[in-house]
């Protein structure tokens, strides 16, 4: 090429420059970055940075929810002062307050499983994000090294080559390319880095909520065990003033009277309702051991039959037995049947009886949450209850009752 184009090509690769470059940078050294990408890569990056900022947000929210959902016990007791006067209402409202706040516990340890699960997808997330941005950098420490071995000249000579005014064209817009390409490399390895950091700052997030998730638990845990503390206090006071004011041992009986007489009517009414069946329709009962009602916990802690009262407003006749498990382990269903009543007394607690057909049935008392409705078929292990310590009770058990042709039997004859 002759020195007159030579400058003429100058000329025009110096607009061109001007026009095309990103600031005439590249040809300076000053935008030596790694391998192409392309902008719909960074856009990605960009879209994932805004749904790791939205997820941060929503965790945050979470942990908020935590902290102003636990119980205030101090304040929970202040309310029950009024009610003490009588046993049965301030039985009730203890209980009430003792099932809001299982199902405070229940709910919290169903977040915990959740966050648990959502810290190793979390992990999962940070190692790939991680390891995208140690590949990027990587590739841009090549970037580096190869423009700094072709020198700052690099795209300039790539221009001053071209043999005539159409591959002039045609290098510009290589070089622009590249120019691109370099640009887009920056963007998306600087949203990266800024993914990571978010992504890092939601396992921290989560793995803060988790702790204090589980220091929940164990606050509205032992708040729970205030109460019912507080519970057996009282009813150990009531059961000295029958030692000493006998006629008040009336009054007491007349709940486990009344219990009975509640069984009685439900009895009756299921007596009543059968007879308007068919008798191919009638429910009975398949015979075989039933299933043990408490898994897990063999405990007897009072037999059925006579004896001594050991809470007041509990007759010296055992109707069951008692089986020792902690507060929200399963109750089960015996045996097949339907659910005759599903509620709550004062004596009982919350309660569930089963009709078992041929004038069989099983009521489990006192427990912390129920599971099942009145009329509703259950069969033999299906779980209806949760243990707990409602109604006249003085600490976490299931009372499990037998009834046949209505009166109360021993329900080992039926466990084994």
């Amino acid at each position: 090429m002759s020195d007159r184009h030579a400058a003429k090509y100058k000329g025009i690769l110096c607009a061109l420059i001007g026009a095309s470059l990103i600031g005439g940078s590249l040809l300076c050294g000053k935008n030596p970055f790694g391998a192409p990408v392309s902008v719909q890569a960074v856009e990605l990056t960009n879209d994932s940075i805004r749904e790791k900022e939205a997820q941060v947000k929503s965790i945050q929210e979470e942990r908020a929810k935590i902290q102003s959902s636990i119980s205030d016990i101090k304040k929970i007791k202040e309310g029950l002062e009024a009610a003490k006067s009588n046993l049965n209402n301030y039985v009730t409202q203890l209980d009430a307050q003792v099932q809001e706040m299982q199902l405070k516990i229940d709910e919290l340890n169903e977040g915990i499983e959740r966050t648990t699960q959502q810290i190793e997808e979390t992990k999962v997330e940070l190692a790939a994000a991680e390891a995208r941005e140690q590949e990027q950098y990587n590739g841009m420490k090549r970037r580096v090294k190869l423009l700094y071995e072709k020198g700052e000249t690099y795209y300039l000579d790539i221009l001053m080559k071209a043999g005539s005014f159409s591959d002039l064209l045609t290098r510009q817009v290589y070089v622009e390319k590249l120019s691109e390409y370099d640009a887009n490399m920056l963007a998306e390895y600087t949203a990266q880095k800024e993914l990571v950091a978010l992504t890092k700052q939601q396992l921290e997030e989560e793995e803060a909520q988790l702790e204090e998730a589980k220091a929940a638990v164990e606050e509205e845990q032992k708040a729970i065990g205030e109460l019912i503390a507080e519970k057996r206090g009282e009813i150990a006071g009531l059961n000295s003033e029958i030692e000493v004011q006998e006629h008040d041992l009336a009054a007491y009986q007349a709940a486990v009277a009344q219990r009975d007489a509640e069984i009685n009517a439900l009895e009756a009414a299921v007596r009543e309702e059968k007879a308007r069946l068919a008798a191919e329709n009638q429910r009975h009962y398949g015979g075989g051991v039933f299933a043990w009602p408490a898994p897990s916990y063999t405990y007897i802690s009072s037999e059925f039959g006579y004896r001594q009262s050991p809470t007041a407003g509990a007759s010296t006749f055992h109707s069951g037995l008692d089986m020792a498990a902690p507060s929200g382990s399963p109750i089960l269903a015996a045996a097949d049947g339907t659910v005759v009543a599903a509620a709550y007394s004062s004596s009982m607690g919350n309660y569930v009886m089963i009709d078992h057909g041929d004038n069989i049935y099983t009521v489990y008392m006192h427990a912390s949450a129920l599971y099942c409705s009145k009329g509703q078929d259950v069969s033999r292990g299906t779980k209806i209850a949760a243990v707990g310590s409602t109604g006249i009770s003085t600490g976490p058990h299931l009372h499990f009752s037998v009834r046949v042709n209505g009166a109360y039997v021993n329900p080992w004859g039926y466990l084994r």
